[in-house]
Protein backbone atom coordinates (compact mmCIF):
# COMPACT_ATOMS: atom_id res chain seq x y z
CA UNK A 1 0.00 0.00 0.00
CA UNK A 2 2.88 2.35 0.87
CA UNK A 3 4.57 1.55 -2.45
CA UNK A 4 1.36 2.38 -4.32
CA UNK A 5 1.17 5.75 -2.56
CA UNK A 6 4.77 6.49 -3.52
CA UNK A 7 4.09 5.54 -7.14
CA UNK A 8 0.98 7.73 -7.17
CA UNK A 9 2.87 10.72 -5.70
CA UNK A 10 5.71 10.23 -8.17
CA UNK A 11 3.19 10.05 -11.02
CA UNK A 12 1.45 13.28 -9.96
CA UNK A 13 4.82 14.98 -9.45
CA UNK A 14 5.85 14.45 -13.08
CA UNK A 15 3.69 17.24 -14.43
CA UNK A 16 0.79 16.89 -16.84
CA UNK A 17 2.74 17.24 -20.11
CA UNK A 18 5.23 14.53 -19.12
CA UNK A 19 2.38 12.25 -18.07
CA UNK A 20 0.65 12.85 -21.41
CA UNK A 21 3.86 11.90 -23.23
CA UNK A 22 4.09 8.67 -21.22
CA UNK A 23 0.46 7.90 -22.07
CA UNK A 24 1.23 8.54 -25.73
CA UNK A 25 4.19 6.13 -25.68
CA UNK A 26 2.14 3.42 -23.98
CA UNK A 27 -0.65 3.88 -26.54
CA UNK A 28 1.75 3.53 -29.48
CA UNK A 29 3.54 0.54 -27.95
CA UNK A 30 0.34 -1.36 -27.13
CA UNK A 31 -1.13 -0.64 -30.59
CA UNK A 32 1.81 -2.41 -32.24
CA UNK A 33 2.55 -5.09 -29.64
CA UNK A 34 -0.96 -6.29 -28.82
CA UNK A 35 -3.49 -4.60 -31.16
CA UNK A 36 -6.17 -7.27 -30.75
CA UNK A 37 -5.95 -8.28 -27.12
CA UNK A 38 -5.65 -4.67 -25.89
CA UNK A 39 -8.39 -3.06 -28.01
CA UNK A 40 -10.39 -2.38 -24.82
CA UNK A 41 -7.94 0.47 -24.14
CA UNK A 42 -9.81 2.62 -26.66
CA UNK A 43 -12.54 3.09 -24.06
CA UNK A 44 -10.20 5.43 -22.13
CA UNK A 45 -10.08 7.76 -25.13
CA UNK A 46 -13.85 7.59 -25.61
CA UNK A 47 -14.48 8.31 -21.93
CA UNK A 48 -12.03 11.21 -21.87
CA UNK A 49 -13.39 12.96 -24.98
CA UNK A 50 -16.95 12.16 -23.91
CA UNK A 51 -16.41 13.72 -20.48
CA UNK A 52 -14.89 16.88 -21.96
CA UNK A 53 -17.69 17.24 -24.51
CA UNK A 54 -20.30 16.62 -21.83
CA UNK A 55 -19.05 19.25 -19.39
CA UNK A 56 -17.97 21.90 -21.94
CA UNK A 57 -21.44 23.22 -22.97
CA UNK A 58 -22.75 23.63 -19.43
CA UNK A 59 -19.38 25.05 -18.33
CA UNK A 60 -19.44 27.71 -21.05
CA UNK A 61 -23.09 28.51 -20.32
CA UNK A 62 -22.52 29.25 -16.63
CA UNK A 63 -19.08 30.87 -17.07
CA UNK A 64 -20.43 33.39 -19.56
CA UNK A 65 -23.41 34.23 -17.32
CA UNK A 66 -21.06 34.47 -14.33
CA UNK A 67 -18.67 36.77 -16.22
CA UNK A 68 -21.48 39.12 -17.26
CA UNK A 69 -23.22 39.34 -13.86
CA UNK A 70 -19.87 40.11 -12.18
CA UNK A 71 -18.87 42.72 -14.74
CA UNK A 72 -18.78 46.20 -13.26
CA UNK A 73 -19.94 49.23 -15.20
CA UNK A 74 -16.98 50.98 -16.80
CA UNK A 75 -14.74 47.91 -16.55
CA UNK A 76 -12.56 47.55 -19.66
CA UNK A 77 -12.74 44.41 -21.81
CA UNK A 78 -10.58 43.15 -24.67
CA UNK A 79 -13.20 41.14 -26.53
CA UNK A 80 -13.12 43.47 -29.57
CA UNK A 81 -9.35 43.04 -29.90
CA UNK A 82 -9.65 39.27 -29.53
CA UNK A 83 -12.33 38.98 -32.23
CA UNK A 84 -10.20 41.11 -34.60
CA UNK A 85 -7.22 38.83 -33.89
CA UNK A 86 -9.34 35.74 -34.56
CA UNK A 87 -10.53 37.06 -37.93
CA UNK A 88 -7.11 38.41 -38.93
CA UNK A 89 -5.35 35.18 -37.94
CA UNK A 90 -7.81 33.04 -39.90
CA UNK A 91 -7.42 35.22 -43.02
CA UNK A 92 -3.60 35.20 -42.81
CA UNK A 93 -3.63 31.41 -42.40
CA UNK A 94 -5.69 31.11 -45.56
CA UNK A 95 -3.27 33.46 -47.35
CA UNK A 96 -0.30 31.32 -46.23
CA UNK A 97 -2.05 28.23 -47.62
CA UNK A 98 -2.69 29.95 -50.97
CA UNK A 99 0.94 31.08 -51.26
CA UNK A 100 2.16 27.61 -50.26
CA UNK A 101 -0.07 25.98 -52.86
CA UNK A 102 1.34 28.25 -55.59
CA UNK A 103 4.93 27.60 -54.54
CA UNK A 104 4.44 23.83 -54.19
CA UNK A 105 1.51 22.84 -56.43
CA UNK A 106 0.08 19.41 -55.66
CA UNK A 107 -2.17 17.23 -57.81
CA UNK A 108 -4.44 14.51 -56.46
CA UNK A 109 -5.37 10.97 -57.39
CA UNK A 110 -9.07 11.42 -56.94
CA UNK A 111 -11.11 8.67 -55.34
CA UNK A 112 -14.52 7.51 -56.47
CA UNK A 113 -17.90 6.75 -54.92
CA UNK A 114 -17.71 9.55 -52.39
CA UNK A 115 -21.16 10.51 -51.18
CA UNK A 116 -21.56 13.55 -48.93
CA UNK A 117 -24.87 15.35 -48.75
CA UNK A 118 -24.43 17.85 -45.94
CA UNK A 119 -21.83 20.20 -47.43
CA UNK A 120 -23.03 23.80 -47.94
CA UNK A 121 -23.17 24.90 -51.59
CA UNK A 122 -22.51 28.65 -51.21
CA UNK A 123 -21.46 31.33 -48.74
CA UNK A 124 -25.09 32.23 -48.11
CA UNK A 125 -25.63 28.68 -46.87
CA UNK A 126 -22.75 29.03 -44.40
CA UNK A 127 -24.02 32.39 -43.07
CA UNK A 128 -27.59 31.09 -42.85
CA UNK A 129 -26.40 28.11 -40.79
CA UNK A 130 -24.51 30.44 -38.45
CA UNK A 131 -27.56 32.65 -37.91
CA UNK A 132 -29.86 29.68 -37.33
CA UNK A 133 -27.38 28.28 -34.82
CA UNK A 134 -27.39 31.66 -33.09
CA UNK A 135 -31.11 31.47 -32.26
CA UNK A 136 -31.21 27.73 -31.68
CA UNK A 137 -33.33 26.46 -28.78
CA UNK A 138 -31.09 26.98 -25.71
CA UNK A 139 -31.73 23.49 -24.35
CA UNK A 140 -31.02 22.00 -27.78
CA UNK A 141 -27.88 24.15 -28.08
CA UNK A 142 -26.60 22.77 -24.77
CA UNK A 143 -27.48 19.21 -25.79
CA UNK A 144 -25.78 19.46 -29.21
CA UNK A 145 -22.81 21.58 -28.13
CA UNK A 146 -23.83 24.48 -30.38
CA UNK A 147 -21.51 27.15 -28.94
CA UNK A 148 -22.78 30.03 -31.04
CA UNK A 149 -26.26 29.40 -29.59
CA UNK A 150 -24.87 28.84 -26.08
CA UNK A 151 -22.96 32.14 -26.21
CA UNK A 152 -26.02 34.01 -27.49
CA UNK A 153 -28.47 32.72 -24.89
CA UNK A 154 -26.03 32.79 -21.96
CA UNK A 155 -25.15 36.39 -22.84
CA UNK A 156 -28.82 37.35 -22.81
CA UNK A 157 -29.44 35.58 -19.51
CA UNK A 158 -26.33 37.21 -18.04
CA UNK A 159 -27.39 40.70 -19.14
CA UNK A 160 -30.82 40.38 -17.52
CA UNK A 161 -29.46 38.63 -14.41
CA UNK A 162 -27.32 41.71 -13.72
CA UNK A 163 -30.49 43.17 -12.20
CA UNK A 164 -31.10 40.08 -10.04
CA UNK A 165 -30.54 39.84 -6.28
CA UNK A 166 -26.97 39.36 -5.08
CA UNK A 167 -27.89 35.94 -3.67
CA UNK A 168 -28.87 34.77 -7.17
CA UNK A 169 -25.61 36.04 -8.64
CA UNK A 170 -23.64 34.21 -5.94
CA UNK A 171 -25.38 30.94 -6.87
CA UNK A 172 -24.41 31.37 -10.55
CA UNK A 173 -20.80 32.17 -9.62
CA UNK A 174 -20.61 29.18 -7.26
CA UNK A 175 -21.94 26.83 -9.96
CA UNK A 176 -19.31 28.08 -12.42
CA UNK A 177 -16.57 27.52 -9.82
CA UNK A 178 -17.83 23.98 -9.15
CA UNK A 179 -17.81 23.24 -12.88
CA UNK A 180 -14.22 24.47 -13.17
CA UNK A 181 -13.21 22.04 -10.42
CA UNK A 182 -14.93 19.22 -12.34
CA UNK A 183 -12.96 20.20 -15.44
CA UNK A 184 -9.66 20.16 -13.55
CA UNK A 185 -10.48 16.67 -12.30
CA UNK A 186 -11.18 15.45 -15.85
CA UNK A 187 -7.94 17.01 -17.14
CA UNK A 188 -5.97 14.95 -14.62
CA UNK A 189 -7.03 11.86 -16.60
CA UNK A 190 -5.65 13.26 -19.88
CA UNK A 191 -2.69 10.77 -20.07
CA UNK A 192 -5.08 7.80 -20.02
CA UNK A 193 -7.35 9.49 -22.56
CA UNK A 194 -4.40 10.16 -24.88
CA UNK A 195 -3.29 6.53 -24.53
CA UNK A 196 -6.72 5.34 -25.66
CA UNK A 197 -6.98 7.89 -28.47
CA UNK A 198 -3.57 7.15 -29.99
CA UNK A 199 -4.24 3.41 -29.75
CA UNK A 200 -7.56 3.94 -31.56
CA UNK A 201 -5.96 6.09 -34.28
CA UNK A 202 -3.20 3.56 -35.03
CA UNK A 203 -5.71 0.71 -34.95
CA UNK A 204 -7.94 2.51 -37.45
CA UNK A 205 -5.39 3.78 -39.99
CA UNK A 206 -2.05 2.18 -39.16
CA UNK A 207 -0.36 4.96 -41.13
CA UNK A 208 -0.45 3.11 -44.46
CA UNK A 209 -3.20 5.38 -45.77
CA UNK A 210 -0.94 8.39 -45.42
CA UNK A 211 1.79 7.23 -47.81
CA UNK A 212 -0.09 7.64 -51.11
CA UNK A 213 -1.09 11.19 -50.18
CA UNK A 214 2.22 12.27 -48.68
CA UNK A 215 2.68 15.39 -50.83
CA UNK A 216 -0.59 17.10 -49.95
CA UNK A 217 -0.17 16.07 -46.32
CA UNK A 218 3.29 17.68 -46.23
CA UNK A 219 1.90 20.83 -47.83
CA UNK A 220 -0.93 21.02 -45.29
CA UNK A 221 1.32 20.45 -42.30
CA UNK A 222 3.97 22.83 -43.66
CA UNK A 223 1.41 25.64 -44.00
CA UNK A 224 0.04 24.97 -40.52
CA UNK A 225 3.56 24.96 -39.06
CA UNK A 226 4.26 28.28 -40.83
CA UNK A 227 1.16 29.81 -39.25
CA UNK A 228 1.95 28.41 -35.78
CA UNK A 229 5.67 29.22 -35.72
CA UNK A 230 5.99 32.33 -37.91
CA UNK A 231 2.69 34.16 -38.54
CA UNK A 232 1.23 33.84 -35.02
CA UNK A 233 4.50 34.83 -33.30
CA UNK A 234 4.74 37.93 -35.52
CA UNK A 235 1.20 38.94 -34.52
CA UNK A 236 2.05 38.26 -30.87
CA UNK A 237 5.25 40.32 -31.05
CA UNK A 238 3.40 43.28 -32.55
CA UNK A 239 0.86 43.10 -29.73
CA UNK A 240 3.13 42.61 -26.70
CA UNK A 241 6.52 43.93 -27.94
CA UNK A 242 8.37 40.98 -26.36
CA UNK A 243 9.78 37.64 -27.47
CA UNK A 244 6.54 35.70 -28.13
CA UNK A 245 7.99 32.19 -28.45
CA UNK A 246 7.83 31.17 -24.77
CA UNK A 247 4.10 31.91 -24.84
CA UNK A 248 3.64 30.34 -28.29
CA UNK A 249 5.33 27.11 -27.20
CA UNK A 250 3.37 27.04 -23.94
CA UNK A 251 0.09 27.25 -25.89
CA UNK A 252 1.21 24.57 -28.35
CA UNK A 253 2.45 22.28 -25.58
CA UNK A 254 -0.45 22.55 -23.14
CA UNK A 255 -3.37 23.26 -25.48
CA UNK A 256 -2.22 22.04 -28.90
CA UNK A 257 -1.02 18.67 -27.62
CA UNK A 258 -4.37 17.79 -26.06
CA UNK A 259 -6.31 19.15 -29.05
CA UNK A 260 -4.15 17.02 -31.36
CA UNK A 261 -5.58 13.87 -29.79
CA UNK A 262 -9.15 14.97 -29.08
CA UNK A 263 -9.48 16.40 -32.62
CA UNK A 264 -12.24 18.69 -31.37
CA UNK A 265 -12.01 22.40 -30.60
CA UNK A 266 -15.20 22.06 -28.55
CA UNK A 267 -13.80 19.23 -26.43
CA UNK A 268 -10.64 21.26 -25.81
CA UNK A 269 -12.49 24.26 -24.37
CA UNK A 270 -12.09 23.09 -20.74
CA UNK A 271 -8.36 22.49 -21.33
CA UNK A 272 -7.94 26.01 -22.75
CA UNK A 273 -9.82 27.60 -19.88
CA UNK A 274 -7.60 25.79 -17.42
CA UNK A 275 -4.51 27.08 -19.26
CA UNK A 276 -5.85 30.64 -19.30
CA UNK A 277 -6.24 30.46 -15.53
CA UNK A 278 -2.62 29.28 -15.22
CA UNK A 279 -1.53 32.22 -17.41
CA UNK A 280 -3.18 34.63 -14.98
CA UNK A 281 -5.81 35.92 -17.42
CA UNK A 282 -9.12 37.46 -16.39
CA UNK A 283 -11.86 34.84 -16.14
CA UNK A 284 -14.61 37.19 -17.33
CA UNK A 285 -12.62 37.60 -20.55
CA UNK A 286 -11.45 34.08 -21.40
CA UNK A 287 -14.78 32.54 -20.40
CA UNK A 288 -16.23 34.30 -23.45
CA UNK A 289 -13.25 34.40 -25.84
CA UNK A 290 -12.29 30.70 -25.59
CA UNK A 291 -15.70 29.23 -26.56
CA UNK A 292 -16.01 31.97 -29.19
CA UNK A 293 -12.60 30.99 -30.57
CA UNK A 294 -13.67 27.36 -30.76
CA UNK A 295 -16.38 28.57 -33.16
CA UNK A 296 -14.78 31.30 -35.30
CA UNK A 297 -10.99 31.10 -34.83
CA UNK A 298 -10.24 28.45 -37.44
CA UNK A 299 -6.78 29.05 -38.91
CA UNK A 300 -6.21 25.33 -39.41
CA UNK A 301 -9.56 24.94 -41.15
CA UNK A 302 -8.75 27.88 -43.46
CA UNK A 303 -5.47 26.19 -44.43
CA UNK A 304 -7.25 22.90 -45.15
CA UNK A 305 -9.96 24.49 -47.30
CA UNK A 306 -7.51 26.60 -49.37
CA UNK A 307 -4.95 23.82 -49.93
CA UNK A 308 -7.53 21.26 -51.04
CA UNK A 309 -9.37 23.73 -53.29
CA UNK A 310 -6.16 24.76 -55.09
CA UNK A 311 -5.00 21.14 -55.31
CA UNK A 312 -8.27 20.30 -57.05
CA UNK A 313 -7.71 23.23 -59.43
CA UNK A 314 -4.14 22.08 -60.19
CA UNK A 315 -5.35 18.51 -60.75
CA UNK A 316 -7.89 19.70 -63.33
CA UNK A 317 -5.43 22.09 -65.00
CA UNK A 318 -7.36 25.21 -63.97
CA UNK A 319 -5.28 28.40 -64.05
CA UNK A 320 -5.83 30.48 -60.90
CA UNK A 321 -5.04 34.20 -61.22
CA UNK A 322 -3.95 36.57 -58.44
CA UNK A 323 -7.39 38.09 -57.91
CA UNK A 324 -9.03 34.65 -57.64
CA UNK A 325 -6.38 33.63 -55.11
CA UNK A 326 -7.18 36.64 -52.90
CA UNK A 327 -10.92 35.94 -53.18
CA UNK A 328 -10.21 32.32 -52.20
CA UNK A 329 -8.33 33.54 -49.12
CA UNK A 330 -11.31 35.61 -48.00
CA UNK A 331 -13.81 32.87 -48.87
CA UNK A 332 -11.81 30.22 -47.03
CA UNK A 333 -11.49 32.44 -43.96
CA UNK A 334 -15.23 33.15 -43.85
CA UNK A 335 -16.07 29.50 -44.53
CA UNK A 336 -13.65 28.33 -41.84
CA UNK A 337 -15.53 30.47 -39.31
CA UNK A 338 -18.57 28.35 -40.15
CA UNK A 339 -16.74 25.06 -39.73
CA UNK A 340 -18.07 23.01 -36.85
CA UNK A 341 -15.81 22.40 -33.85
CA UNK A 342 -15.82 18.64 -34.41
CA UNK A 343 -13.48 16.23 -36.17
CA UNK A 344 -13.51 16.68 -39.95
CA UNK A 345 -15.73 19.78 -39.94
CA UNK A 346 -13.56 21.77 -42.37
CA UNK A 347 -13.57 19.04 -45.03
CA UNK A 348 -17.27 19.55 -45.75
CA UNK A 349 -16.55 23.17 -46.74
CA UNK A 350 -14.05 22.22 -49.47
CA UNK A 351 -16.82 22.03 -52.15
CA UNK A 352 -17.75 25.63 -51.35
CA UNK A 353 -14.19 26.82 -52.12
CA UNK A 354 -13.98 24.56 -55.18
CA UNK A 355 -17.12 26.21 -56.61
CA UNK A 356 -15.10 29.43 -56.95
CA UNK A 357 -13.16 27.77 -59.80
CA UNK A 358 -16.21 26.16 -61.39
CA UNK A 359 -15.30 22.68 -60.10
CA UNK A 360 -18.33 20.40 -60.04
CA UNK A 361 -19.73 19.14 -56.76
CA UNK A 362 -19.03 15.52 -57.75
CA UNK A 363 -15.32 16.22 -58.22
CA UNK A 364 -15.22 18.36 -55.07
CA UNK A 365 -16.69 15.50 -53.07
CA UNK A 366 -13.95 13.22 -54.33
CA UNK A 367 -11.46 15.77 -52.99
CA UNK A 368 -13.28 15.56 -49.66
CA UNK A 369 -12.72 11.80 -49.84
CA UNK A 370 -8.97 12.39 -50.10
CA UNK A 371 -9.26 14.55 -47.03
CA UNK A 372 -10.80 11.73 -45.06
CA UNK A 373 -8.00 9.36 -46.12
CA UNK A 374 -5.40 11.59 -44.46
CA UNK A 375 -7.91 12.93 -41.95
CA UNK A 376 -6.38 11.42 -38.82
CA UNK A 377 -3.16 13.44 -39.01
CA UNK A 378 -4.52 16.43 -40.96
CA UNK A 379 -7.45 17.03 -38.64
CA UNK A 380 -5.36 16.46 -35.52
CA UNK A 381 -2.83 19.13 -36.58
CA UNK A 382 -5.61 21.44 -37.73
CA UNK A 383 -7.37 21.26 -34.37
CA UNK A 384 -4.09 21.70 -32.49
CA UNK A 385 -3.45 24.93 -34.42
CA UNK A 386 -7.02 26.18 -33.98
CA UNK A 387 -7.23 25.51 -30.27
CA UNK A 388 -3.75 26.68 -29.24
CA UNK A 389 -4.31 29.92 -31.15
CA UNK A 390 -7.47 30.57 -29.11
CA UNK A 391 -5.35 30.80 -25.95
CA UNK A 392 -2.52 32.68 -27.69
CA UNK A 393 -4.75 35.44 -29.06
CA UNK A 394 -6.73 35.72 -25.82
CA UNK A 395 -3.53 36.12 -23.82
CA UNK A 396 -1.77 38.59 -26.12
CA UNK A 397 -4.88 40.80 -26.24
CA UNK A 398 -4.85 40.98 -22.44
CA UNK A 399 -1.07 41.34 -22.19
CA UNK A 400 -1.24 44.17 -24.73
CA UNK A 401 -3.73 45.93 -22.48
CA UNK A 402 -1.43 45.39 -19.49
CA UNK A 403 1.45 46.96 -21.45
CA UNK A 404 -0.66 50.05 -22.22
CA UNK A 405 -1.51 50.34 -18.52
CA UNK A 406 2.18 50.14 -17.59
CA UNK A 407 1.92 46.69 -16.01
CA UNK A 408 4.81 44.24 -16.42
CA UNK A 409 4.26 41.40 -18.90
CA UNK A 410 6.60 38.53 -18.01
CA UNK A 411 6.00 36.25 -20.97
CA UNK A 412 9.22 34.34 -20.38
CA UNK A 413 7.86 33.04 -17.06
CA UNK A 414 4.62 31.72 -18.51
Amino acid sequence: MVKMEKVFKAWCGLGLVKRIFIGLLFGVALAYIAPNSMSWITIFGDLFVGALKAVAPILVFFLVISAIVQHKKGQKTNIKSIVILYLLGTFLASLVAVIGSFLFPVTLSLVSNVNMESAPQNIVGVLKTLLLNLIDNPVKALFNGNYIGILFWSSLFGIFLKEAKEETKVVVVDISKALLKVVKLIIEFTPFGVMGLIFSSIEASGGSGLLSYGKILLLLLGCMATVALIVNPIIAFIMIQKNPYPLVFTCLKESGLTAFFTRSSAANIPVNMNLCEKLGLEKDMYSVSIPLGATINMAGAAVTISVFALSAAHTLGIQVDFFSAIVLSVLSAVSACGASGVAGGSLLLIPLACSLFGISNDVAMQVVGVGFVIGVLQDSCETALNSSTDVLFTSIAEYSQWRKEGREVEVSKV
